[in-house]
């Protein structure tokens, strides 16, 4: 793999500072006040191309900034912040808080990505209090940044203490495989709970992915860099722009005949819906975001016809698909995520429900899963909603149903559609029937109640398809749906941690 360029050095001469443009309005955000229609590109303030352009180059400091190509294939202009871990172990001066907010604050006047390379001890204790102050400057600027320009973030070493919440605020996390993370380190967490555990098991790469802190792994920098230029190849430079056209010679109207085979006629089967996803769009490529974190819901990004989507789908082989309190939250930040960078939305249903559980109860799964509902019914962008199998109950709902506001809503012959499942609703409306009496119930329930064409009549479904046209249906749908228009605030809303 190609090594990642380093920062130019310092001129012999400070440069002196010119307008890099106008003025950020309150909290660090774009005020305006225009009607367009969906995803009309806004020209970016002109930036030079080509060389790096360096901010405080000069100042001392663990991070280094500037305006520069993102590697390997430097297609793309972002402003990029680097850690020097060979200082103090990356710890974070006060300068550094500053240089962090410098950086966020062009990368909203530019409208160009922000990216972080993270490698850091935490606040500098040497500064005392100033340095805590400092990198939260830099956290709040960054978060200004939210919802108006993509925030990645890529984690090549230790990332601890309060900085370490800076991967939260990202977008996109990337860590490579020597990298950790965590608030409260070993010693902290021996005497507080008795228990010892060294720095991998607290905050290794495996726990990074397993609770959503890192959407993606890499095994080293280099690689890294890869995802973030693969990352970027799905998303605009901010959030009036365009998601770039992907090439692609795979026809959109390619039947599918395969997706009969891989998605089983027997609801109670499983399957693995990242094939589904597979056949569906171009050229068999997705990027799968946060796989093992809540692996009941995949979410990833791919392209139909060229156009960039991001595809949500209950995945069968975890949990029967079902919903809880992770995949609630998985699920509603990708579409928050999306909808800010105008990437529309494709959402596959195969779900029983919401996963059963007092534990769950305790922990706040109404509110939790209110999170995705309100995640889908405030998106604006073109949403498309596919039922392949079972679609049952407040589940239902909020996987992008036509109640939630979806634009197209498909299903295929075999799909179920229903409060919940024959057996289920059976036990309630004839508790008291006799056991053969309940068995005729179910079957009649299952071909009266359980099938898309009752939906199709109310006009919950728009189209009932079969399999083998379904990548030809959406891709005409996504088409339809690319002159809908809205009104475009200064930014629709952020996409931090819910």
């Amino acid at each position: 793999m190609a090594a990642v360029p380093p920062l130019p050095e310092p001129p012999a001469q400070p440069a002196r500072p010119t307008p890099l443009g106008p003025p950020l309005g309150a909290g660090g955000r774009a005020s305006a006040e225009r009607t367009s229609r969906w995803r009309r590109g806004v020209p970016a303030i002109p930036a030079p191309q080509g060389q790096a352009n360096a901010l405080r180059h000069r100042v001392p400091g663990a991070l280094r900034a500037a305006f520069r190509p993102v590697p390997p294939r430097g297609e793309r202009m972002a402003v990029v912040v680097r850690s020097r871990s060979r200082r103090r172990r990356g710890a974070l001066t006060p300068e550094d808080g500053e240089t962090l907010a410098e950086a966020a604050e062009l990368a909203l006047r530019l409208r160009r990505p922000l990216v972080l390379e993270l490698a850091t001890a935490g606040s500098d204790v040497g500064h005392g209090v100033a340095s805590l102050v400092g990198w939260g400057q830099g956290a709040r600027a960054v978060a200004a940044c939210s919802g108006v320009v993509p925030i990645l973030c890529l984690v090549r070493g230790p990332a601890v203490s309060g900085p370490a919440l800076l991967l939260g605020l990202a977008d996109v996390c990337v860590a490579t495989a020597d990298s950790f993370a965590f608030l409260s380190g070993p010693d902290m967490v021996a005497s507080y709970t008795g228990i010892h555990l060294d720095i991998a098991a607290l905050g290794g790469l495996a726990h990074l992915e397993r609770n959503g802190v890192a959407a993606l792994a890499a095994a080293d920098a280099s690689e890294g860099w890869d995802r973030i230029d693969e990352l970027l190849g799905y998303l605009p430079d901010h959030h009036d722009a365009l998601p770039p056209t992907r090439p692609t010679e795979d026809p959109p109207d390619r039947a599918t005949p395969e997706l009969a085979e891989l998605v089983p006629s027997d609801p109670h089967a499983s399957y693995d819906v990242r094939r589904v996803i597979a056949s569906l769009v171009d050229d068999g490529s997705l990027l799968e975001l946060r796989a093992r974190f809540a692996p009941q819901v995949v979410t990833a990004l791919a392209s139909l016809g060229g156009q960039p989507i991001g595809v949500v789908a209950n995945q069968p082989q975890a949990l029967a698909g079902t919903l809880d309190i992770g995949a609630s939250q998985k699920a509603a930040r990708f579409v928050r995520f999306c909808d800010a960078f105008n990437v529309p939305l494709l959402t596959l249903v195969d779900t029983p429900g919401f996963l059963p559980g007092k534990d769950l109860e305790w922990r706040g799964m109404i509110r939790h899963g209110a999170e995705l509902a309100f995640a889908y019914a405030e998106a604006t962008v073109p949403r498309l909603c596919l039922v392949l199998r079972k679609a049952y109950g407040g589940a239902y709902i909020v996987m992008d149903s036509k109640g939630m506001g979806n634009d197209l809503c498909y299903a295929w012959p075999t799909a179920e559609i229903a409060v919940m499942g024959a057996q289920g609703a059976v036990s309630v409306l004839h508790r008291r029937a006799t056991p053969e009496e309940r068995a005729r119930a179910q079957a009649r329930y299952e071909a009266e109640v359980c099938t898309p064409w009752l939906a199709a009549e109310r006009g919950y479904v728009d189209h009932v398809i079969e399999p083998a046209e379904t990548r030809s249906a959406l891709s005409a749908g996504l088409a339809l749906l690319a002159t809908r228009r809205e009104h475009l605030v200064g930014r629709k809303h952020d996409t931090g941690p819910l």
